[in-house]
């Protein structure tokens, strides 16, 4: 092999590793800037309003409020703390009550209470485990040779047979807030032993967060 071809596969083999090893802090990288974007789109409008409110007695401190960078990191610290106060009431009487009659007031504007109402209902189907069968499972998809993993949200029956189903969501990789939604009948649910984070990581990952053993075919007492 003469030096030249081996100084290129030297070079293409250390691009590739560089790729490899940068490929992590990217991804990392796009998720939390897109998680500091949404922060900070939504605290901004808070950080002009108490701009404005302190211009007249200090206008220096306004000034730098409405500086992009300075605003930014202050949109984003409201919205931590007013996510971390919500998630305090929330766990105190008085912040339930609060929720309830904010949830009565949402059920009556139109359009909009159809979509809360259902992402509430979907977000309540995550947190309770549906009856008979695991919450995480392996079904046929996207054909019966191949197997994805899936979140049972709820069990139903064919109207025409009583055969018991189930309705599983199956997100995508590596961003699970998109996916498909699958009608399975229950016999052919493979039952993990998941927690909804480790079959999470397994998703975002690739893969690559695995366990060592994965219940790929079904048994009979699985869904025991």
């Amino acid at each position: 092999m003469s030096e030249q071809k081996i100084r290129h596969l030297h070079v293409q083999r250390y691009l590739l590793s560089g790729v490899i090893t940068l490929i992590p802090l990217w991804v990392t990288w796009l998720v939390f800037e897109f998680a500091f974007k949404q922060l900070s789109n939504l605290g901004a409008p808070w950080v002009r309003v108490l701009s404005r409110s302190i211009s007249g007695d200090y206008p220096t401190l306004a000034g730098w409020l409405l500086e992009p960078a300075f605003q930014s990191v202050m949109a984003v610290t409201f919205m931590l703390v007013g996510l971390y106060v919500v998630g305090w009431l929330a766990s105190r009487v008085i912040g339930r009550r609060l929720l309830r009659v904010f949830d009565a007031t949402i059920q009556r504007l139109p359009m909009i209470q159809n979509v809360y109402g259902l992402v509430k209902k979907l977000i309540s189907a995550l947190e309770k485990k549906p009856e008979k069968v695991q919450r995480v499972v392996l079904i046929q998809f996207p054909s019966p040779e191949m197997k994805t993993v899936g979140f049972v949200t709820r069990t139903m029956l064919d109207s025409g047979t009583g055969k018991e189903l189930a309705a599983v969501y199956v997100p995508t990789t590596p961003n699970p807030t998109s996916g498909y939604l699958e009608i399975v009948p229950v016999e052919n649910l493979v039952s993990t032993e998941w927690t909804i984070d480790e079959a999470m990581n397994f998703i975002i990952s690739g893969g690559a967060v695995a366990p060592e053993n994965v219940p790929y075919t079904n048994s009979p007492d699985s869904q025991t």
